[in-house]
C-alpha cells in the first residue's frame, strides 16, 4: 500500500514516541515485504532494514558497498508499505562522503517511507575504515539538518563503527558518540561493543537513546538486562537474515551430502506461513 502523508506522520510520531518509554524495545531487521509482515504479525512495533540482509537477498555480499543507493530506497519502501509499522532505513554511510550525500539520502529516505534512519561514520574504505572525527561530525550535522527540516520527524541514528573496524577504542567511540548528539542525532549506536561495561560506559555518557546490536557480549545478555545497563534499543541487523539462510544451507546440504531429507519438525506450514502473512 502507498504511504499517505497522515500514515507518514503517525508511523514519525509513533517511533519517536517509542524512544521517550522507560526499559528497551527490540526492532527487529526485516529484509523483504514477507519478513516485514511476519515480524509485524509477531507484535514488534517497529522495524527496521538491513544492508547485510538485503545484500544477501540480492545474492551480494555484505559490506564494502555492495548495495547501492536506489536497492536501498527501493528496500525501505517496500519494507515500509508491507505493514503499518514504523521503519528505521539502514543507510550505512549514506552513500557517499559528502555532507551534501548525506542529506540527499535522508530526504530520499524520508520520502520512501522511512520513519528514520542511521548514518555511520564508515568510509567503506579498507585501509581508512572511518572517516575523521571531524568530518564524521560534520556529516551527522547536516544529516541532522536536513531530517530537522522535513515535514514529519525523522529519528536520526547516528553509528560510530570503530569496533566493527578493527579499531576497539571505546573513549574515541564515546567521544564520536556525545558529539554526533550535540550535533543533533536523536539516536546514538556504537555496534559490537565488547562488554557490558563498555555498553554502561556508552549510556552513561550521552543524554540521548542509545542502540546497541544485539551480537556477542550484548547477546548474552536479555533485553531487561541491556535495559539495565542503559540501553533503550536494541537492533538484530543481520541475525535474522543469516538465521534464515543458514536453515537453507543446511537442509540443502544433508540433501547434497546423504541424499536424506531434513526433519520438517519446527518447519511452519504453507497453511501457518499464509495466516501469518494475513491478507496479504
Amino acid at each position: 500500500m502507498e504511504l499517505t502523508a497522515a500514515d507518514r506522520h503517525q508511523r514519525a510520531v509513533a517511533f519517536a514516541d517509542l524512544h521517550r518509554g522507560p526499559g528497551a524495545f527490540v526492532i527487529p531487521n526485516p529484509w523483504d515485504a514477507g519478513t516485514a509482515r511476519l515480524l509485524a504479525g509477531l507484535g514488534f512495533a517497529a522495524l527496521a532494514t538491513t544492508s547485510g540482509g538485503l545484500a544477501h537477498r540480492m545474492g551480494r555480499r555484505d559490506g564494502a558497498r555492495r548495495v547501492g543507493r536506489d536497492d536501498t530506497l527501493h528496500n525501505v519502501r517496500e519494507v515500509a508499505e508491507a505493514t503499518g509499522l514504523p521503519v528505521s532505513a539502514d543507510l550505512e554511510n549514506g552513500f557517499g562522503d559528502a555532507p551534501e550525500d548525506v542529506v540527499h539520502t535522508v530526504r530520499a529516505a524520508a520520502q520512501a517511507g522511512a520513519a528514520g534512519g542511521s548514518i555511520e561514520d564508515a568510509t567503506g574504505r579498507d585501509g581508512d575504515p572511518i572517516y575523521g572525527f571531524d568530518h564524521a561530525v560534520e556529516r551527522i550535522a547536516a544529516a541532522a539538518e536536513a531530517a530537522r527540516e522535513l515535514p514529519v520527524p525523522f529519528t536520526l541514528t547516528a553509528r560510530a563503527e570503530n569496533f566493527l573496524h578493527g579499531r576497539p577504542d571505546l573513549d574515541d567511540t564515546i567521544r564520536r558518540l556525545r558529539a554526533f548528539e550535540q550535533a543533533g542525532a536523536d539516536v546514538l549506536y556504537a555496534p559490537a561493543l565488547p562488554d557490558a561495561e563498555s555498553i554502561r560506559a556508552v549510556c552513561a555518557a550521552v543524554t540521548k537513546p542509545v542502540n546497541v546490536l544485539a551480537v556477542g557480549a550484548a547477546r548474552e545478555l536479555s533485553v531487561a538486562g541491556l535495559a539495565e545497563l542503559g540501553v533503550r534499543r536494541v537492533s538484530l541487523g543481520s541475525t535474522l537474515s543469516r538465521a534464515a539462510l543458514s536453515a537453507v544451507v543446511h537442509a540443502a546440504r544433508q540433501i547434497v551430502d546423504f541424499g536424506t531429507f531434513p526433519d520438517s519438525t519446527g518447519v511452519l506450514t504453507g497453511a501457518e506461513i499464509d495466516g501469518a502473512l494475513g491478507n496479504a
